[in-house]
């Protein structure tokens, strides 16, 4: 069983957007659980719309989570998406702690930039791999490639840029992803790749403990 941490110390950054995204993918290979640790519940109320399907989300706190991981791995589940406050807190840590990979989206902006230093000090207490994702970037603009750039002296970046596309906000109003409205889109297409480099960055992450 995979485990993913979504976080991000600035908020707007698009973790709900990606982990549910991304849940969804990872539903080709077997059960997925989310897990929103994140106050406002967006992610939850994402889920509640979507029809039955291999998803399924878990209302649970962090304390909780250890317990819950260990029944869920038991069962069958491959994957495991927790999404966080958007906020250095101590959820973040007791999430980042249990995580196998954390995920760490940035819109491709200087105060963004800044922002991501906080979270992978975090990350990096607790010895843990994380990749940053460039995510609702603008099409063909300079300021993506700088970012990425700034970021690859920090750690891994995410080869796939995710663009702000109208599909990612459409979908996400009443359960859906980017490939349930269009699955032959530009975001479909980015989604996947994102998804499949994350899982081989993982393997490989494995593999090497």
């Amino acid at each position: 069983m995979d485990i993913y941490a979504f976080a991000a110390q600035k908020g707007g950054v698009g973790k709900t957007t990606l982990a549910g995204h991304l849940a969804v993918e990872a539903t080709q290979v077997g059960p997925v659980v989310l897990v929103d640790t994140d106050p406002q519940g967006s992610l939850g109320h994402w889920w509640e719309a979507r029809p039955e399907d291999a998803l399924y989300f878990a209302d649970a706190r962090p304390r909780q989570l250890p317990a819950l991981l260990a029944k869920w791995r038991d069962a069958g589940v491959q994957a495991v998406m927790l999404d966080t406050p958007p906020a250095i807190s101590e959820t973040i840590r007791d999430v980042v702690q249990l995580a196998d990979l954390v995920v760490v989206p940035t819109r491709p902006s200087p105060h963004d930039l800044r922002a991501v230093l906080g979270t992978l000090e975090l990350v990096e207490e607790y010895g843990k791999p994380v990749v940053f994702v460039v995510n609702a970037a603008v099409v063909r603009a300079r300021l993506t490639c700088q970012v990425a750039v700034a970021l690859s002296q920090y750690g891994t970046v995410a080869p796939v840029t995710v663009h702000h596309r109208v599909d990612f906000a459409a979908a996400m109003i009443d359960g859906r992803v980017a490939r349930e409205i269009n699955g032959k889109s530009r975001a479909t297409e980015e989604i996947t790749s994102l998804w499949n480099y994350v899982t081989t960055l993982l393997r490989t992450v494995k593999e090497n403990d």
